[in-house]
């Protein structure tokens, strides 16, 4: 006979962890099924522990700008702070004892496995079903994606995961993917004296976002003296003598002490049970409703959903399936204003739209664009001063739709401009501003006047 709950969850990644935590808390019956760590990917191999590593590099980088500015400065970049600061503050040695016992405290039940949908309402693990009467929620997470490169499988490399837990670095490191994990861990990797090269079938990094964001990173990464090859696809790769020997489409072979993949991720929905709850088990990706429902009784939150692929955004499902599970009336999901930053020096924040995405929604497009470097915090700022404030506005409504903001401290710029999308406010409203002199978020101002002359009244 099946246990009887009122809930199961399928995966305790960050999204997982929260819903079932605050249902728990909330007083109902919850089962939390997790075959790795809880918690998920961000806080042991993703978030914090790549965020300990660039903030350490952030670290070296600024001792090395010191001259001409504020004296003298010799940095003996260590490696071995960084790595004991992620093992033993971060991850607790990639132990989830801490979260598990905080998720029981709350009187949830954790179940260390691999569970399966059994149908509608049933969850089956380590040889036990469970049937959930309020709600089963899919948030299983994603694993890095590994493109199917002949001999790959005979070379021992790396993807995000074994890349936080290194404590020798290579001499050299050749990284498949020029994505904002491949970029980030880049860098990271050689300010710390590492030789660098990153291979990217796209003509850019970054290719997701702006194309100036990825000029001007491209530039940057160069000058920390990473080599990019661009419009380049591995067509195989072999071992020898220890190190990796990737092979190129147009001939040409690159060579690295190490080898990482940063290809991408791909969801957890393989042999999960899709099939028993009437979905499609072949999909790449879940597509929920507005409150994340995917079936009857069934939700599903964060990475395995068409609008997933952030912590921020499992957890901002997380809450709105927990309303929904417990009845309480709330919005649903709104992703005009989605944020996105990767986390290189300098950041590179982004939300809504790019101008490519939005022309192609037959939006009459403006743009207005700021150089960091020229506003008066930028040019008080001076070395690490790279980036810009791009807008983007649909002309006829006169609102902004998408916005990049790059430069020091870019990620933390994008809250005015989400608010801005979310809200319709009109980019006149921007315009009239009074903005704090000098401060970096002042290029707001300056990006948005770019747009061109007030097109409507403000609101008053």
């Amino acid at each position: 006979m099946p246990e009887r709950v009122d809930v199961v969850v399928l995966g305790m990644g960050v999204g997982g962890e929260e819903l079932a935590n605050t249902l728990a808390d909330s007083g109902l019956n919850v089962v939390g099924i997790e075959s790795h760590l809880v918690g998920g990917e961000c806080p042991y191999y993703g978030c914090i522990p790549t965020k300990m590593m660039i903030r350490a590099d952030d670290m070296v980088a600024e001792g090395r700008r010191i001259p001409g500015f504020a004296g003298e400065s010799t940095v003996n970049a260590d490696w071995t702070p960084v790595a004991r600061r992620i093992r033993d503050v971060a991850t607790d040695n990639w132990n989830d004892r801490v979260a598990v016992e905080r998720f029981e405290r709350k009187g949830g039940h954790f179940v260390r496995g691999a569970g399966t949908l059994a149908g509608p309402g049933k969850v089956s693990v380590n040889g036990t079903t469970y049937e959930a009467s309020r709600a089963i929620v899919i948030a299983t997470g994603t694993s890095p994606a590994v493109p199917p490169i002949p001999g790959l499988d005979r070379v021992k490399y790396w993807t995000n995961r074994e890349a936080v837990k290194v404590e020798q670095l290579p001499e050299s490191l050749v990284i498949l993917g020029g994505g904002a994990i491949g970029v980030e861990l880049a860098q990271a990797f050689a300010r710390f004296g590492v030789k660098v090269t990153i291979i990217e079938g796209m003509n850019r990094v970054l290719a997701m976002e702006e194309p100036e964001a990825s000029a001007v990173l491209g530039e940057v990464l160069q000058r920390d003296g990473i080599e990019l090859c661009l419009n380049a696809r591995a067509k195989s790769v072999e071992p020898r003598g220890g190190a990796a020997i990737v092979m190129l489409e147009d001939g040409r072979q690159v060579t690295g002490a190490q080898l990482m993949v940063a290809t991408g991720r791909r969801a957890n929905l393989r042999d999960i049970g899709l099939e028993t709850v009437g979905l499609d088990p072949s999909v790449r990706l879940l597509e929920p409703d507005d409150h994340l429902r995917v079936g009857e009784r069934l939700w599903a939150i964060g990475d395995v959903t068409t609008s997933g692929g952030f912590t921020h955004m499992a957890i901002y499902h997380a809450g709105i399936a927990i309303d929904d599970i417990l009845g309480k009336p709330g919005p649903g999901a709104d992703y005009r204003a989605k944020p996105r930053v990767t986390f290189t020096d300098p950041e590179v924040g982004a939300t809504g739209l790019t101008e490519e995405q939005a022309k192609k929604k037959g939006i009459n497009v403006r743009t207005g664009i700021q150089k960091a470097s020229v506003t008066s915090r930028g040019w008080i700022h001076g070395p690490g001063n790279d980036g810009f404030i791009k807008v983007v506005e649909d002309a006829d409504r006169g609102v902004l739709v998408g916005a990049t903001t790059m430069g020091p401290r870019g990620g933390d710029l994008l809250g005015i401009f989400e608010l801005a999308i979310k809200m319709q406010i009109p980019s006149d409203e921007l315009r009239h501003l009074i903005y704090a002199y000098p401060t970096f978020y002042r290029g707001v101002g300056e990006a948005v006047r770019k747009l061109g002359p007030d097109q409507h009244t403000p609101i008053r």
